[in-house]
């Protein structure tokens, strides 16, 4: 699929798409004549970036995870940055949670 079909079917702005293959985030694609073509690879890739963003994951992160073996993505390594996400998205509950419960005990000793 050309670019504009990728953007459409990712939410992924075309500019966007162009960055992330000048930063080596998906491979360059393969071309018809002065046209871009997509495979679906390519927008599982731009899927996983627009909802690894969302989570508070950059880009420069991304860089070192999403890599190539023999031309096909490694989704294993993805696979395991992921769960390393969901790690720290629950440490950062468990801090929140205690700082929610600090402060109740706070609350708690101030009299009127």
């Amino acid at each position: 699929m050309y670019i504009g079909e990728a953007s459409k079917k990712t939410g992924v702005s075309i500019k966007a798409i162009r960055f992330y293959e000048e930063r080596g985030l998906i491979r360059q694609p393969e071309r018809i004549g002065k046209y871009r073509v997509y495979q679906e690879t390519d927008i599982e890739l731009l899927i996983l970036i627009k909802e690894a963003k969302e989570l508070g994951v950059t880009l420069t992160q991304l860089e070192g995870v999403i890599t190539y073996n023999n031309g096909k993505v490694d989704w294993g390594k993805i696979k395991i940055f992921l769960r390393e996400v969901r790690k720290q998205l629950i440490n950062q509950i468990d801090d929140i949670k205690a700082k929610i419960d600090s402060l109740d005990k706070c609350y708690d000793q101030i009299t009127p």
